[in-house]
């Protein structure tokens, strides 16, 4: 672990950024996206992206072995200030520590770009998902019951936040 990079991403790294996306899409309950993404559906989710948003990749000896966003986490401006956080690691890279490398990147780029809140969120039959961010300080909000459907059966998701200090007051305005 210890020559992991932590990079933005490029267009070079879809492939491998869909590749480890669509694994989890047929074999996990880590996203509940239900069809394989497409070259031309990731590469339309790239190229929306703003500085405010960016993309990472963890790379490790040339090798892209996770990656992670911050997206809106609503389309109305008052939400402008507050992201969701996503991790993905490449299956055979698990329990290394990438992820939380990768999201502790991604908290330290909300801070810099001027984010006041991240929002995280998993399936509550993947609690590692939930350790890992509830490890860097993220606390949970709620638990949405039977919001998702997937294997033939409704799964619940519970959603973490992280309030980002150094931001303005609670109740400052932006």
């Amino acid at each position: 672990m210890s020559n992991l990079v932590i990079r933005l991403a490029s267009e070079a790294d879809l492939p491998a950024i869909r590749e480890i996306y669509n694994h989890y899409v047929h074999t996990s309950k880590a996203t509940f996206q239900l069809e394989l993404d497409t070259e031309g559906e990731r590469l339309a989710w790239f190229r929306a992206r703003g500085e405010k948003h960016p993309a990472t990749v963890g790379v490790i000896d040339g090798e892209v072995v996770g990656w992670g966003s911050l997206s809106p986490w609503k389309e109305r401006a008052a939400y402008d200030r507050t992201v969701e956080a996503s991790v993905y690691v490449r299956a055979d890279r698990h329990h290394r520590g990438i992820g939380r490398a990768l999201l502790a990147d991604l908290v330290e780029r909300a801070k810099a770009l001027g984010h006041r809140v991240i929002i995280g969120g998993a399936c509550t039959e993947h609690p590692a998902s939930i350790a890992l961010q509830a490890s860097l300080g993220f606390i949970p909000i709620g638990t949405f019951r039977a919001v998702g459907y997937k294997f033939g059966r409704w799964l619940d998701v519970t959603y973490l936040q992280l309030e980002l200090t150094g931001g303005a007051p609670r109740d400052a305005a932006p």
